[in-house]
């Protein structure tokens, strides 16, 4: 048991060096510098991290089937159904950030920087969301009825929801964030927080930078819970969520100019919610198969996103913004 430990010890511990590795190669030499990402260049990005996440699959593959023979395929599956949940739920996150930096006009070359810290932030939230879940469906089986219940619950609501609208001045963490801290009317450049008679202000930048992070916590509540529906196994549980949420800041700039093409595909997150919320309810009873979800997911991906392009929506619906920062912090 002591030697499993130690295994799982450096098994993780490699693995967190190499994100923070490819973390600061992607900050301090390609974004060194703030500029303004172009689509080519996000592409890219976003090819290089769907490579590097279907590479670390094959790894998966290895490592499962070294430890128990036949275990290799379906953890290299589970690993890959939760990957596609995540990155799927990932995107609807992408739209959330379209509006926030549209409604605070952030400017386009600091976005990379927000996003970046942004993602740094997930990542540690999504590890203690990920421990705690592990922690409480060994401890309390239960439970998994409750979270199948509750991503059931979610995919109904989101399939009514009528298309989305964001209303940060009203965010309770904001509002507490503007009582206990004093923000600058303005950006000051690629700042978070800037000193000023004597005193440290937070910039808008640092503002938006807070409402990213909240609204990850948010997409945390669903995505975390729907992962769990197709491995209780952490490692996979985390591995998924890294790679599916690394690749988010390149996604952003690939589909921010295109996400109003895809407005059937929130009816498909739904419906992937109520699917993985009845199959983590069903578990005890009946095991759908990892292949069998694998392709379900699929499908309802892709059938999403292609009645998106075969029926486009009528007219336009940008969402409402107000013209200067210093009116959206009052």
């Amino acid at each position: 048991m002591e030697m499993y430990l130690q295994n799982q010890a450096l098994l993780y511990g490699a693995f967190i060096v190499f994100v923070l590795g490819m973390l600061a190669i992607d900050l301090g030499v390609f974004h060194r510098r703030d500029h303004v990402v172009t689509v080519r260049e996000s592409l890219i990005w976003t090819s290089v991290w769907i490579v590097l996440s279907f590479a670390f699959m094959a790894f998966v593959y290895y490592r499962y089937e070294t430890i128990a023979p036949g275990r290799g395929t379906p953890a290299a599956l589970e690993y890959l159904a939760g990957y596609l949940i995540e990155k799927s739920l990932s995107i609807d996150n992408v739209f959330v950030f379209l509006l926030i930096f549209s409604y605070f006009n952030v400017p386009a070359r600091y976005q990379h920087r927000v996003l970046f810290w942004g993602i740094v932030g997930a990542l540690i939230l999504r590890a203690i969301f990920i421990a705690l879940g592990a922690l409480l469906i060994a401890k309390f089986h239960a439970i998994i009825y409750l979270f199948g219940a509750f991503l059931v619950f979610t995919g109904i609501k989101m399939a009514w929801a009528k298309d989305k609208q964001i209303h940060p001045e009203r965010n309770p963490v904001l509002r507490l964030f503007q009582k206990m801290v004093a923000v600058t009317n303005d950006y000051r450049g690629r700042h978070f927080f800037v000193r000023e008679g004597g005193k440290w202000l937070a910039t808008p930048l640092f503002v938006v930078l807070l409402l990213v992070e909240w609204s990850d916590i948010i997409f945390a509540v669903d995505s975390i819970p729907a992962i769990f529906a197709v491995t209780s196994d952490p490692f996979i549980v985390f591995t998924a969520n890294v790679f599916a949420i690394l690749g988010l800041r390149s996604l952003y700039f690939s589909l921010a100019g295109v996400m109003r093409l895809f407005h059937h595909l929130h009816y498909g997150l739904s419906v992937i919610l109520v699917f993985v919320g009845a199959k983590m309810m069903l578990s005890d009873f009946y095991m759908i198969p990892i292949g069998v979800s694998l392709g379900v997911i699929g499908l309802i991906i892709s059938g999403s996103v292609a009645a998106s392009l075969i029926w486009p929506r009528r007219g336009t619906d940008t969402p409402e913004t107000i013209s200067t920062v210093n009116h959206k912090l009052k």
